[in-house]
């Protein structure tokens, strides 16, 4: 018994390490602009009077984090001039965060009462959710740098904290602002917290790079085998070099560590483990509108008890990653994330009051946060310190792209056949999961 204790508090000691604090800070601002761009713009939407079926659509907006591996090798490779004093990292963040803020303050002087203005503020929700995720890509990179193996659960667990919290900032509190004084003044506050994560950036240091002699022997081959063969222009040929190293070898790298039989169970988990989840978030603020429930109502449960319960899930996660590993905690999220989706469906067939809707909450946000930290460790895990952004932005491209393309009819199901089936649905489909999950975890304890 003592011995236990005593491991666990070494596990909780790692989160007073000073990159942990930083990645604290740096998910705070990743999950700003997210809320603003799809779930809280979604309320904001339905408030104003848009079909729900049109409101799916503007889920669209969110393909721009799935499909950031097109150009994450830039900001793997790309220095950007004048501030590339700061490191890659940091010059990449802090030109995001402000591009991010400037788009959200653009958002907030607008009003979605005409076709042309909510067509106006679905590009500038795509160009903000473009700056987002190129935060992203260079925050993901820094977090899989900056700390050994052994702290990125860790890490994990202090960014969903973070993320969590900016969830709460730009879920609960734009919704109370725009309760009480309206959407301009709601997307500016949120514009300005993003300062948070530009100072971050600042004074933080940049990770030292890690790349191994065989990835630059691999690279350096390339070099010489069009120089010896391709007859073209020098700088075409460093080019097409450049291009290879920084787009090919990456999906080279992945194969060759961990080779065909396995690296494919590993990318169909990668592809099918947040279904379950994904499918049915940008349902959730128009389907507790639909159930009756105030705006102020949605902020406390959904954005405020809610966004706890996800911050409590994601601390757990970082330490039952630490002690049991990313795939059994990747399992018992997973778990708890189904049997959500299924009370879902159970309260959206009854006349469901502010208590069924709070326990649902609950387990749906405390398996997100155990879930999603397991998830971001694994993710971590595959990735070769050559290749961070690269790789880790293909991973991400691999399970949001067709979550939230097929997340985009939540409307037009939800019209067709209604709430209950749909809430079902998303449970079902999470189920090829489980089996590569269950398989991998198989596979690690006979290797083992």
């Amino acid at each position: 018994m003592i011995r236990t204790l005593k491991g666990w508090r070494e596990s909780l000691a790692v989160y007073a390490h000073p990159r942990v604090c930083s990645m604290l800070l740096l998910g705070f601002s990743s999950g700003l602009p997210f809320p603003l761009v799809l779930t809280t713009l979604s309320a904001w939407l339905r408030q104003s009077g848009i079909e729900r079926t049109h409101i799916g659509y503007f889920g669209w907006v969110g393909l721009a984090y799935s499909i950031k591996f097109f150009w994450a090798p830039l900001v793997d490779r790309l220095q950007l001039p004048l501030l590339h004093r700061l490191g890659r990292r940091r010059s990449w963040m802090l030109v995001a965060q402000a591009c991010a803020a400037l788009g959200l303050l653009r958002m907030g002087m607008l009003e979605p009462i005409s076709p042309a203005s909510a067509t106006h503020i679905a590009l500038l929700a795509a160009l903000t959710a473009f700056a987002s995720a190129t935060q992203d890509i260079a925050v993901d990179a820094y977090r899989i740098e900056a700390v050994t193996t052994e702290l990125q659960g860790a890490m994990s667990a202090a960014y969903s904290v973070g993320y969590q919290l900016a969830l709460l900032a730009s879920g609960a509190g734009a919704l109370f602002t725009a309760s009480a004084y309206g959407w301009t003044s709601a997307y500016c506050l949120i514009a300005a917290c993003l300062s948070v994560g530009m100072l971050t950036t600042v004074l933080m240091p940049e990770p030292a790079g890690r790349i191994d002699r065989a990835t630059l022997a691999e690279e350096e081959r390339v070099v010489a085998f069009l120089e010896r063969s391709a007859h073209w222009p020098a700088g075409l040929r460093q080019a097409m070099a450049w291009l290879i190293g920084a787009v090919v070898c990456p999906f080279v790298d992945f194969f060759h560590r961990n080779g065909l039989r396995a690296g494919l169970p590993i990318l169909g988990l990668i592809v099918t483990y947040r279904l379950n989840y994904s499918t049915m978030g940008a349902a959730a603020n128009p389907f507790y509108i639909d159930m009756g429930f105030s705006l102020t109502q949605i902020a406390t449960v959904s954005k405020v008890y809610g966004v706890i319960m996800t911050m409590a899930g994601g601390l757990f996660g970082g330490l039952l990653v630490a002690r049991y590993g990313p795939l059994r905690t990747m399992l018992l999220g997973w778990l708890l994330l189904s049997a959500a989706n299924l009370f879902y469906a159970y309260i959206a067939g009854i006349h469901a009051d502010l208590w069924w809707l709070a326990a649902a909450i609950s387990i749906d946000n405390l398996g997100n946060g155990i879930a999603g930290t397991a998830f971001i460790a694994y993710m971590s895990s595959l990735t070769n310190a050559a290749y961070t952004a690269t790789q880790y932005a293909l991973f991400g491209t691999l399970w949001s792209l067709p979550a939230k393309t097929i997340g985009g009819f939540w409307g037009t199901i939800v019209d067709a056949v209604g709430y209950r089936p749909f809430f079902v649905y998303t449970a079902v489909i999470g189920i090829p999961s489980l089996l590569l999950l269950l398989w991998l975890m198989r596979r690690q304890e006979r290797s083992a």
